[in-house]
């Protein structure tokens, strides 16, 4: 399933406003985000993400709703980094 998913900002680097990048949590799992889309973005704020793009600012209460719906539907595992198999010799 491809879903938009809601992260808080750890973190900003960069200021040119296509390349900046975010830390973000994703209720504890931490990847990089770009904001070209969300210039507005500042640390602390929770942004939806999809395809590490960050699409909008949501306020916390939205983005915890979205939490516990995902938790509800067990798809909060797909945010997990999988591992690549190790290529045969």
């Amino acid at each position: 399933m491809c879903l938009a998913i809601p992260g808080k900002i750890l973190t900003i680097d960069g200021t040119d406003p296509i390349e900046r990048l975010a830390r973000v949590s994703f209720g504890g799992i931490v990847k990089d985000v770009n904001l070209a889309y969300t210039p507005e973005a500042t640390v602390g704020n929770y942004v939806i993400v999809h395809v590490g793009f960050a699409l909008n600012t949501v306020d916390e209460a939205e983005a915890e709703r979205v939490f516990d719906y995902l938790r509800q539907m067990d798809e909060l595992g797909e945010l997990q980094i999988e591992s690549s198999p190790t290529p045969s010799p």
